[in-house]
């Protein structure tokens, strides 16, 4: 072998051996473990309730104002980020079920944007979707009633290529529903008090204190942060002053997965899921939440004791060799309660809450197959100007969901609440058995999602489905599809602008 050839070998495999050392080195690295070490120094804030007026046709109008601001997290310089009236995050938007209610969204952030009602049966046209973007100094005036029952959903930017970059700065907010059913029961309900919204999202930082939102090497899920914020707060604690308290728990991560439980192990109820409450509370000590996805849980406390909420590491999806690249053994204290000396106790956890999910799938228009793998849904990527189907006013379909990777993804379907009918070919687990909008899909499981396309027809405007990892979401696992009437074909998309 000529001496020159033999040199490059040797070359080659050194680089290969450094290589795999580097990886390997990365590997043994990789997790965050912030169990006792976090000193929640910072009183946990409270997102103010948005103001609004009725008008004279009796809507309510909520004003809400997109702009860039700065917040100091930590010492030295403010960090750049972004809200909803506000510097970081928005307000809490409450509405009642049969309210019209309408909304005035400008955008003061210099750039085009998008405002998504998340978990929202709502028209096509007013869904905030890609195709509702907001450009620079305008105005965007979406109206619709409200037709579903009280659930915890949320709002945050939509905006194809780009949704990623836009929520990590911090555009997103709670957005709950009432209604006179939940009303009268006796759980929780006073705001603020036992009553709390946990908006939970993970951020890095860099040494300038800027967020910095890059994929770590070899990640496959998105941006991981090693510190976690709740409603804006870093370390934060809130004191308790009543033996009930009800979560309302949104992982607004870009792609992180977290596996909550309390860090003395006790049991909580899980009284409700994305798209409202359960038929019946489940007692459990931990709760696996993707992002995009909600609960409710109920958890008692003792008097004068202090606890805290935490994300274990591991959970379901989260296996194997990538898992601890990929979070899987990352571990949080996320939120520390301190209960009072003397705590009221007034409320309860009802052993009926509501109806069981009650889709018809004696009459099933259509089955649909989606297959999740890469960037892709069913072996294409997002096109703004492809309407992938059509679905029927009126009609109920079944649609089965499987990831195909190693690593994790999820399912949102807009306008829609879907029910489990099963995993695998067996029973939905508890925490799947209430109405979902957005589910986990652990790889290589089918999971089969019915659901009813009620109303609002429009052959021009999409609705979307996508994994609600945002960097998968930005990078083409979307599709869109539209409602149409008797009658109407596929119309053609309008309104999009994209960068």
């Amino acid at each position: 072998m000529p001496k020159t050839v033999l040199r490059i070998l040797l070359v080659v495999v050194a680089v290969l051996v450094v290589g795999a050392g580097g990886v390997g080195l990365h590997y043994v690295r990789a997790g965050v473990d912030t169990v006792g070490e976090v000193d929640f120094s910072e009183r946990l804030a409270i997102p103010p309730v948005a103001g609004s007026r009725v008008d004279a046709a009796g809507t309510r109008v909520f004003d809400l104002d997109i702009r860039a601001g700065e917040t100091r997290f930590h010492d030295g310089p403010a960090t750049r980020t972004a809200g909803v009236n506000g510097a970081f995050l928005g307000p809490t938007i409450r509405a009642h079920r049969g309210e019209n209610v309408a909304f005035t969204v400008h955008n003061g952030l210099g750039e085009t944007t998008s405002l998504h009602w998340h978990g929202m049966h709502v028209p096509a046209a007013m869904d905030g979707g890609p195709h509702q973007t907001v450009a620079p100094g305008e105005t965007w005036t979406p109206k619709w009633t409200v037709a579903q029952p009280a659930a915890t959903l949320w709002y945050h930017p939509h905006l194809h290529g780009k949704t990623a970059e836009h929520a990590y700065r911090g555009v997103s907010g709670m957005f709950i529903l009432d209604d006179d059913d939940t009303a009268a029961l006796n759980l929780p309900d006073t705001y603020g008090v036992d009553d709390l919204p946990v908006i939970v999202q993970d951020r890095d930082f860099d040494d300038g204190n800027q967020f910095d939102g890059s994929v770590p090497f070899l990640g496959n899920l998105g941006a991981l942060g090693d510190e976690i914020l709740v409603n804006g707060v870093l370390g934060p604690y809130t004191e308790v002053s009543t033996r009930l308290v009800r979560l309302r728990l949104l992982n607004a991560s870009n792609a992180r997965i977290y596996d909550f439980g309390f860090a003395d192990d006790r049991r909580f109820s899980l009284v409700g899921t994305d798209g409202g409450l359960l038929a019946a509370p489940w007692r459990t000590t931990r709760l696996q939440l993707s992002p995009g996805e909600r609960a409710e849980i109920v958890v008692a406390f003792r008097p004068g004791e202090t606890t805290e909420l935490r994300s274990y590491g591991g959970g379901e999806g989260l296996e194997g060799f990538g898992a601890r690249i990929n979070g899987g053994a990352d571990r949080f204290d996320v939120l520390q309660f301190r209960a009072a000396d003397r705590l009221t106790d007034t409320t309860e956890v009802p052993a009926v809450l509501g109806a069981a999910p009650d889709v018809d799938t004696d009459d099933v228009a259509r089955a649909r197959s989606f297959e999740l793998a890469g960037r892709e849904i069913n072996g294409a990527r997002m096109d703004m100007d492809r309407v992938d189907f059509a679905v029927r006013e009126g009609s109920t379909e079944v649609w089965e969901v499987v990831n195909t990777n190693g690593y994790p993804h999820n399912f949102h379907v807009h306008d829609v609440r879907f029910q489990v009918l099963d995993v695998a070919g067996g029973a939905a687990p508890p925490p799947l058995r209430g109405w979902k909008d957005t589910v986990l899909l652990v790889p290589d499981r089918t999971y089969r999602l019915a659901m009813r396309f009620s109303d609002y027809s429009d052959p021009d405007s999409p609705y979307m489905y996508h994994c609600h990892l945002l960097t998968h979401e930005d990078e083409g696992m979307m599709g869109q599809f539209v409602v149409l009437g008797d009658g109407e074909e596929i119309g053609s998309v309008a309104g999009h602008d994209h960068p």
